[in-house]
């Protein structure tokens, strides 16, 4: 009978551990800033998460090919006033969370959670 509880205690001791790991990947930003530029693409995606994903371009001087920022949004605030916003100069918050499992929580390490309107 020794046999038996084994693989379900190791089991309760691995979903303890990936729950830990998640709490602690969700809770703690490796890093956050800010970033301006006028928004490229915005789209949701997946086909069982859906996420939204977009690119930002980051332009210093006109005429200059722009570097392009990809970015994930998990509020849904936010990415309607993204939507409303497209065409106009933004500066976006966000916070960099790595080495998360899936990609249901977004496509980018990078995750939007502010914007402002740059005049």
């Amino acid at each position: 009978m020794r046999w038996f509880w084994r693989p379900g205690l190791l089991f309760t001791i691995l979903f303890f551990f990936g729950a830990a790991y998640l709490l602690v990947a969700l809770n703690y930003s490796y890093s956050d800033g800010n970033r301006a530029g006028y928004i490229q693409k915005l789209s949701t995606k997946g086909w069982i998460c859906k996420t939204t994903e977009g690119e930002l371009a980051m332009t210093t001087v006109p005429g200059v090919a722009p570097v392009l920022w990809e970015f994930s949004v998990w509020d849904e605030n936010v990415a309607a006033q993204l939507t409303q916003l497209i065409g106009k100069r933004l500066v976006l918050h966000y916070k960099e969370y790595r080495y998360l499992p899936t990609t249901c929580f977004g496509d980018t390490p990078y995750f939007v959670d502010r914007v402002e309107v740059q005049e």
